[in-house]
């Protein structure tokens, strides 16, 4: 239990709790209760195949997001040494870890621009033990230039709530999690803009991009990666369109 450091059985058959455990589990009950997030009271999460520490210094990692990782994570067929995988606005290095521990030999770099993040996201590349470069800057700004032409996967799960739409937000996400990492501007497909225009020149041919978008998105997204890439929308689990997937040169599915 997280408050105890025991397990559950051990606080039935051992004994009382401390007086140092009942007061770290009222704290816990008073920030639960002031709206705090679940995740950030127990301090971390399974991300597929990782475990990632989660505080206010990035998003917490949704099913949405694992799902992306699930489908990325099928499409390349050969990995070695050479191959290239960017997780665009890594947050907490959710998706760049996860794809680094599935394919240990490739060489994978998250960008973000919030160093509090990339922070969070190199503690969790020493908990997983997972050698993923992290550099900071605005997109694809961050990437090497002897990269540019020659990624063989980008994923991201960039910004893409309008301003308005986040004043509609619950409070447990307005209030704890980082406006920036949610927020793309006025129209909410800015920064999804800003990939597209950019896109072709970063991949190589046959290179995939998986991106995150607004379930309302859809048709945005298609317009916008369509003139550089055969892409499509997937849905996710629930059957919401959260998923673009685009392909370079190539047919994506």
């Amino acid at each position: 239990m997280v408050a105890a450091g025991r397990s559950r059985a051990d606080l039935y058959g051992g004994g009382d709790p401390t007086d140092e455990q009942m007061e770290r589990y009222r704290s816990l009950v008073e920030r639960r209760l002031a709206g705090e997030p679940l995740q950030y009271l127990e301090g971390t999460i399974p991300f597929g195949p990782v475990e990632l520490r989660v505080d206010r210094r990035a998003l917490i990692p949704r099913p949405e997001t694992e799902y992306l990782w699930e489908q990325a994570s099928m499409v390349l067929e050969s990995v070695g040494p050479g191959t290239r995988i960017v997780d665009l606005c890594t947050g907490s290095g959710a998706l760049a870890l996860a794809l680094k521990a599935r394919f240990p030999e490739a060489r994978v770099i998250g960008t973000d621009i919030s160093p509090d993040a990339l922070r969070l996201a190199s503690e969790n590349a020493d908990l997983n033990v997972l050698d993923v470069g992290f550099r900071e800057g605005d997109l694809f700004a961050a990437l090497p230039g002897e990269w540019r032409g020659r990624v063989d996967l980008v994923v991201t799960n960039p910004p893409y709530v309008s301003a308005g739409e986040y004043e509609g937000l619950d409070d447990e996400i307005r209030l704890f999690e980082p406006r920036g990492a949610l927020v793309a501007g006025p129209r909410g497909d800015e920064v999804l803009e800003r990939i597209a225009d950019e896109i072709y020149w970063w991949l190589s041919t046959g290179g995939w991009l998986f991106c995150e978008i607004g379930e309302t998105q859809a048709e945005r997204a298609r317009e916008l990666f369509g003139a550089w890439l055969f892409c499509e929308v997937h849905n996710d689990l629930v059957g919401r369109p959260r998923v673009l997937v685009g392909r370079k040169g190539a047919r994506c599915c």
